[in-house]
Order: structure tokens, then C-alpha cells, then sequence
């Protein structure tokens, strides 16, 4: 019988990722196994999340030249764009809830143009017990809180590293765009405009 790890405040995974050698941070599975074996009790989260209706919030809570975390947090229904991550590694945990990753594979990009073509390849479910990484072969997903989930979510993202703009991509019209990136809340303090 496996027992599931005993959560621990966001403090001590913070620790526990200082602590964590360099080289940690350029393989997946590692780190993905270091957050799955290190829940975070969600009352610790407290100080970082922010909710809005419309679209969902990134609340950094730490970052240094070799990673950033934050919480993302999704109410009922809300969907990231499709988008990569400028070649960084990305693993993700759901101490709150549980989200689906629908990950896609990029036949064609032609950023000057705007154009690109997609096909879809799996679709993952995270949850308290199970953390995911991005595929670095086929790092195009979303994040995605279901209706029918029927519940709020918090995810929390450790990339590495840091980066503050993305591409985000159209399926359905076949059309991608560079965006810039930004937080809601930094450090558990509203992010200055």
C-alpha cells in the first residue's frame, strides 16, 4: 500500500527548492517526483491567491535565476491559452482541486507569419497525488478547469527558467503570437502596474 506524503507549508518546498543542485532543474523527472513527494497544504497558500472571475491570476511566490514558482488559480470553467514555455522546463502540482493538461504537438510555426499548425496528443489529469512536467519533445499545452470538475483549483508552476514572455497558439485558426507575461500578485503583494 503506498501512504501519500504528509503536506508541508509552501515555505518548506520553497527550502526544499533552494537546496535543490543546479543540474536538478535541466531533467524532468526529478523535480516532477521532488513535488509530487512534497505536497503543499493549501492553507499555506493563503497569502498568494488571488481569484477573478473572468480570467485566471499568477501569483509569484519565489524566484531566482535558476526558477520561478507560482500559484495559478482557476475558478469553475477557466482555460489557458495553448501555449510553450521559450523552451524552459515546467513541472506543475495541484495542491487544490484538479486540472487537465491537453498537450499538442507542433507540426508547423512560422512566428514572422503568425501562421502554425497543431494536432492534439494526450490529455493528462493532475491532482493532490499526481504532478505533472512539461515534455520538452512537445512542450505546446493548455491547462484546462472543467465545468464538470465542479470545483476551484490551484496549480502551482516551477519553471526553469525564469521567463516573462510566451507563445501562444490558435488550433482551431491555425494562428500563434508572441505575448508578454505578467503576475497579479508578487511575493503576496498586489503586482505594481
Amino acid at each position: 500500500m503506498i501512504t501519500a506524503a504528509k503536506p508541508v507549508p509552501i515555505q518548506k518546498l520553497v527550502e526544499g527548492l533552494r537546496q535543490l543542485p543546479e543540474s536538478i532543474f535541466d531533467q524532468t523527472e526529478p523535480l516532477r517526483k521532488f513535488l509530487e513527494d512534497t505536497p503543499v497544504e493549501a492553507d499555506s497558500l493563503v497569502p498568494y491567491l488571488t481569484w477573478d472571475r473572468h480570467h485566471y491570476t499568477r501569483n509569484l511566490i519565489d524566484r531566482t535565476p535558476l526558477y520561478e514558482l507560482m500559484a495559478i488559480c482557476w475558478e469553475i470553467g477557466q482555460v489557458s491559452s495553448v501555449h510553450n514555455h521559450r523552451d524552459q522546463n515546467c513541472w506543475m502540482a495541484v495542491p487544490v482541486g484538479r486540472l487537465l493538461v491537453e498537450n499538442f504537438h507542433l507540426v508547423h510555426q512560422d512566428l514572422q507569419a503568425g501562421r502554425c499548425r497543431l494536432e492534439p496528443l494526450n490529455t493528462v489529469e493532475m491532482n493532490p497525488a499526481h504532478a505533472c512536467a512539461v515534455d520538452l519533445a512537445d512542450p505546446v499545452h493548455r491547462v484546462v478547469n472543467p465545468r464538470e470538475f465542479s470545483q476551484r483549483a490551484v496549480s502551482l508552476h516551477v519553471y526553469s527558467r525564469p521567463f516573462d514572455t510566451c507563445v501562444v497558439y490558435s488550433p482551431e485558426q491555425g494562428t500563434c503570437g508572441k505575448i508578454q507575461l505578467h503576475f497579479n500578485t508578487m511575493f503576496g503583494k498586489t503586482a505594481g502596474n
